[in-house]
């Protein structure tokens, strides 16, 4: 069983930065391959980031690319996701979400634990 929570969303302007955290209960974070989505209004939430349990090789949406980075500190058992060049599009309520799957799951059906979420919020 793993427990999630969000932090660390906001409202910001464009071409700022911010950096959510998720922090995990449990005592098997480090096998749990980790992964970020994000859901606007009137949207299915969509992936945002997946970072593999070991060697913590991560992957990307293409929206996001160049301009987030997600990574995990398994000892402190978080992960995290630094966004940068924020854009009015990125708006949503970001989620974080484990998989007991390796590799880099991409669907929300192959994760079984979510965070409550975090609104992140970026004016022009």
């Amino acid at each position: 069983q793993v427990q999630l929570v969000e932090s660390g969303g906001g409202l910001v302007q464009a071409g700022a930065s911010l950096r959510l955290s998720c922090a995990a209960s449990g005592r098997t974070f480090d096998r749990y391959t980790m992964g970020w989505f994000r859901q606007a209004p009137g949207k299915e939430r969509e992936l945002v980031a997946v970072i593999s349990w070991s060697p913590r090789s991560t992957v990307y949406a293409e929206s996001v690319k160049g301009r987030f980075a997600m990574s995990r500190d398994n000892a402190k058992n978080a992960a995290y996701l630094q966004m940068n060049s924020l854009k009015p599009e990125d708006t949503a309520v970001y989620y974080c979400a484990a998989s007991p799957r390796g590799g880099w799951p991409r669907s929300r059906a192959e994760y079984d634990y979510w965070g409550q979420g975090t609104q992140v919020t970026v004016s022009s």
